[in-house]
């Protein structure tokens, strides 16, 4: 037997054994729940490591960073994430948007779990990697990992509740900033109303979160989101901070409860007062054929055609309602104003 020979059987024999390996590893990762998992992983992981980051500029570097800096890394962070999960999972990031998602039947609930556990680990990783970056934080704390004075570094990685305000009034600002976020993540992605353009999703929710940082942020630090605060200030914990960063005005289950109620909130107020409304098609009034498109306000909402019948009952533009076309003449078919 050749040395060639010996080389080919052997690499059949390897073949062999790594084939089925490969192919059960292909198989696992083809299923949907893990392809989500690690699609709401890697999302997170992204768009914490840029907001982290831009916040570690903040604190650490005094020519380096701003607070339009942390908006700014927060925000494309997250356009980064949807790129990254937005056809795979929705690239949620977001432990409320998941919840209210789920509690308003547009997601299964055997999904939650999945969609938690790859957005906490994401980012306790992300957290984990400023850490590892940004070594210098220990150097700016002078060797003491502070949660709290002048040269606190937790911020860095979780939000703390300033001394001007009290729990409760802290509870309220995240409720309310987060239903806001959550009725305009509605709304940017509502096909039946007025979305965002195909391919342009992603932009225009990290324009929402800037433009939520820059006039709603300075209160709280608009975590909500249980998934950005809560694994960070854990990964903190561990690092050497210590039992304090939940200790502190006891804030740490605030940005965990308070999104939650928020996103929910909201995501209920834009159902109930936009989008039962925008369901409802074209209508034709018989007697002056007036064409009303509620869904596109901008274009002409009337149409003069001569008048055919006294009755005012409203008929849907629809196939279904075709004997109403037959009453009117060939040249003057109904036109669906939706269609231009």
């Amino acid at each position: 037997m050749t040395q060639s020979d010996r080389k080919r059987r052997s690499t059949r024999g390897s073949k062999m054994v790594s084939s089925p390996i490969t192919t059960r590893m292909r198989a696992i990762l083809q299923k949907d729940m893990v392809r989500e998992f690690l699609a709401e992983f890697m999302s997170t992981y992204v768009m914490m490591v840029f907001g982290l980051g831009s916040v570690a500029h903040m604190v650490l570097g005094n020519k380096f960073g701003s607070y339009l800096g942390v908006n700014l890394g927060f925000g494309f962070g997250v356009t980064m994430g949807v790129h990254v999960a937005g056809n795979i999972s929705g690239a949620h990031m977001n432990a409320a948007v998941t919840f209210t998602n789920c509690a308003l039947g547009r997601m299964s609930w055997k999904k939650f779990p999945v969609y938690i556990l790859g957005q906490f680990l994401g980012s306790f990783l992300a957290a984990a990697t400023i850490y590892l970056l940004f070594y210098s934080i220990i150097e700016f704390s002078g060797g003491h990992l502070a949660v709290t004075g002048p040269t606190a570094t937790a911020n860095i990685f979780a939000t703390y509740l300033p001394d001007r305000l009290t729990l409760w009034m802290g509870f309220l600002d995240e409720v309310i900033v987060t239903g806001i976020l959550q009725l305009c993540l509605f709304a940017i992605t509502d096909k039946e109303n007025n979305p965002a353009l195909q391919g342009t999703q992603a932009l225009v929710i990290g324009i929402l979160i800037i433009v939520i940082g820059v006039s709603l942020g300075m209160n709280t630090g608009y975590a909500m989101n249980p998934s950005r605060d809560l694994p960070p200030r854990f990964f903190t914990y561990i690092a050497g901070w210590g039992i304090q960063v939940f200790r502190v005005r006891d804030w740490w289950w605030v940005p965990v409860v308070a999104p939650l109620l928020g996103a929910y909130l909201g995501g209920i107020i834009y159902l109930v007062f936009i989008g039962s409304s925008i369901t409802q098609r074209p209508q034709i009034l018989e007697n002056s054929m007036v064409y009303e498109d509620r869904r596109i306000p901008v274009l002409p909402k009337t149409m003069q055609i001569p008048s055919m019948t006294s009755s005012l009952t409203p008929v849907s533009v629809t196939p279904a309602n075709r004997p109403l076309a037959q009453t009117v003449p060939p040249l003057s078919d109904p036109i669906h104003l939706e269609h231009f």
